[in-house]
């Protein structure tokens, strides 16, 4: 255990038991992938992950207080030999089999003062900017510190920075979170913005900056509204080379318009995303992309990309925690061959001479949940997702079908 760890830890056994909650989330998860690919057409894996997680608020006498969060993980592989390792879930050694089993840990110290709380450790984060994702069976995380302040009536206040992350199939802290073509393997990722805070209001935005270091600076903004049935979501990255450019010179901008309507049970949103630049719209982290098309598989990011997404989604009147989500997305209009010369870019599409020019792919999610809403059982989740992805040569990502079957069971206290 470091010595972080070890101290958040100390201070969880010393708050009340009232402060201090405990959770424990059992992920049971099966990846299969079939690729259209003459080298590796298979790629499954099946693995039982364990995610505990502690907390205390911080202690302490008026305005000031001192707590902190401590979080493990262990990994098992069920099946994902015979060559088919390779979908995320499990990490490799170095004849590219999976792991039987990985486990890591972390923990973060909290201070508060005030309607104001730093966290300083290894922890998730949920910005526009650096979102670590939970896609696998084991979240990201990302070390640095994080302040949020409520101080402004109705706004949230971010500022952080990062220098060490962890990625899904890893035990290490010590790795880098990488995009299309940049990565924080030569710095880390600073940020700050402010947020809409008030769920129960009719509109809401956020207006963020932040740098990757020696790569990019990056602003984004957002603007939503709800009315009755109906509600709009548009979001816009603008991302400009900083620095060292090691990532070559990036001037790219991306935008996403979201409409939705509600009708009882049903649901249906269209989309629309364009990215705008010679390079892709680029991203560290997981999630650290909140334009509407990104889907399942793909991004639909490509540079001078455009793409239209049809959403629609069922919630079960007759059996309660039941719900059912089609997608399709189409993007055309991919013109990789003007990326900078020298570039992390230009490495996308210079292997064949065909790629780049006239990309066009589309993509298809289907997912259905069950969770259990009482009883013995309560909270358990059902997952079951199905994903096709077809692209031309020249949009160069691989042609799959894939299907997630996750089975995930919470549990949580206090002490």
């Amino acid at each position: 255990m470091s010595r972080m760890a070890a101290l958040v830890a100390c201070m969880l056994a010393c708050t009340s038991a009232q402060a201090a909650e405990w959770s424990l989330l059992a992920r049971n998860y099966l990846l299969h992938n079939e690729l259209h690919e003459p080298d590796q057409s298979l790629r499954q894996e099946w693995a039982q992950g364990f995610i505990v997680n502690a907390s205390g608020e911080p202690f302490g006498r008026g305005e000031l207080g001192l707590g902190g969060e401590i979080h493990g993980f262990l990994g098992l592989k069920l099946d994902g030999g015979r060559g088919h390792a390779g979908t995320g879930l499990l990490p490799l050694d170095s004849r590219g089999t999976a792991e039987d089993n990985y486990a890591s840990a972390g923990a973060a110290l909290h201070l508060r003062w005030g309607e104001n709380r730093l966290r300083y450790g290894e922890m998730t984060v949920e910005t526009p900017l650096l979102d670590t994702g939970d896609k696998r069976l084991q979240p990201e995380y990302a070390n640095g510190w994080l302040l949020d302040s409520h101080a402004l009536d109705g706004l949230l206040l971010q500022a952080g920075r990062f220098t060490a992350f962890k990625n899904q199939d890893a035990s290490t802290a010590h790795g880098d979170f990488a995009g299309y073509g940049a990565s924080t393997r030569h710095g880390g990722l600073s940020l700050a913005g402010l947020r809409r805070a008030k769920p129960s209001s009719a509109w809401g935005g956020a207006l963020y900056a932040g740098r990757l270091d020696d790569a990019w600076d990056q602003a984004y903004a957002n603007l939503n509204a709800h009315l009755g049935r109906w509600s709009v979501d548009a979001n816009l990255y603008r991302t400009r080379d900083s620095g060292a450019e090691r990532a070559g010179a990036i001037d790219t901008l991306a935008y996403s318009l979201l409409g939705s309507l509600k009708l009882g049970d049903h649901g249906l949103s269209l989309g629309y995303q364009r990215v705008e630049g010679n390079t892709p719209f680029d991203f560290v982290g997981g999630d650290s992309i909140y334009l509407a098309n990104s889907a399942k598989y793909a991004d639909f990011n490509g540079p001078g990309e455009r793409s239209w997404q049809l959403r629609y989604q069922w919630t079960s009147p007759a059996l309660p925690g039941l719900s059912l989500a089609a997608r399709y997305v189409r993007g055309s209009g991919i013109d990789g061959t003007r990326a900078p010369s020298g570039g992390a870019y230009q490495a996308l599409y210079a292997d064949l001479p065909r790629q780049g020019r006239g990309g066009r792919h589309w993509e298809r999610d289907l997912d259905l949940r069950y969770e259990v809403q009482s009883g013995p059982a309560r909270d358990l989740a059902l997952s079951l997702a199905h994903v096709s992805h077809r692209a031309n040569a020249a949009q160069g990502s691989a042609d799959l079908d894939r299907v997630y079957l996750i089975l995930e069971y919470p549990l949580s206290g206090s002490f």
